[in-house]
């Protein structure tokens, strides 16, 4: 697809097949000298079911656009919308299912309670929530540890309870933002085929930020972030514009 073509769908009206458009996304952190830019003019389209590997150096954008593709953050300039998830999904829970790269369960709570967590915050019955917390922790092979602290876990049982927290919820969308950054191998291959079959298994798309090569090609599309600008990316969603060298970014 030619950048001129892009460019004329990121100006259509979005679509049904469409969850988020973004269109000039731009974030600028700070002001005057000591301002830094962690986007620039990133222009995508994210549809439903698609599998998208985000890449790129650290530092070079990849937090930021996630937290702005979950409403988390809002750009400095340009455009998002969420036609495909009803609206922005910020205060919203269960739309979109959130995966970090550290610790992220809350300490007073075990894990049950932590899974649970969401699906409360949806108002769903607190028989529910338990229920679809324990389902969720038996996906991920961990329905014998629901009453442990987050504490008491190893830093691989932590981030299978995070998966686990996202997935009781059956979003439309998973982000996950180096979701095996700090994992050994094996542990990084047993969430990132977590993360992959869940995906499958629920019909949503996932974006998922990665250093790991091996786990990026396992995702049929790729977009770059260098010098905060989305450089390259396959078939729907390719981004629009070249980067532009010597941007000051951050992730």
């Amino acid at each position: 697809m030619s950048t001129t073509d892009e460019a004329r769908r990121g100006s259509a009206a979005p679509t049904a097949t469409e969850l988020i458009r973004c269109s000039g996304l731009t974030r600028v952190h700070g002001r005057g000298p000591a301002k830094v830019t962690a986007l620039r003019d990133v222009s995508c389209v994210l549809g439903a079911g698609m599998r998208v590997a985000l890449t790129g150096p650290s530092g070079s954008g990849k937090s930021t656009l996630l937290h702005l593709l979950a409403g988390l953050d809002r750009p400095t300039s340009g455009t998002i919308e969420w036609p495909g998830l009803g609206g922005n999904p910020f205060g919203r829970p269960g739309v979109v299912g959130l995966v970090f790269q550290g610790p992220s369960l809350l300490p007073p709570l075990d894990v049950t309670e932590n899974v649970a967590l969401p699906l409360l915050l949806a108002h769903a019955a607190a028989g529910e929530a338990r229920e679809r917390a324990l389902a969720a922790l038996r996906e991920v092979g961990l329905h014998g540890l629901g009453s442990r602290l987050p504490e008491e876990l190893s830093g691989g049982q932590a981030q299978r309870v995070a998966v686990a927290r996202a997935l009781a919820i059956e979003p439309k969308l998973i982000l996950a933002d180096e979701p095996t950054g700090q994992l050994d191998s094996a542990h990084a291959q047993e969430v990132a085929d977590l993360l992959l079959g869940a995906a499958t298994r629920l019909g949503a798309a996932l974006v998922l930020a990665t250093h790991d090569k091996a786990l990026a090609d396992r995702l049929p599309i790729r977009w770059r972030v260098a010098n905060g600008r989305l450089e390259v990316a396959s078939t729907t969603g390719t981004p629009v514009g070249p980067p532009a060298a010597g941007d000051r970014t951050e992730d």
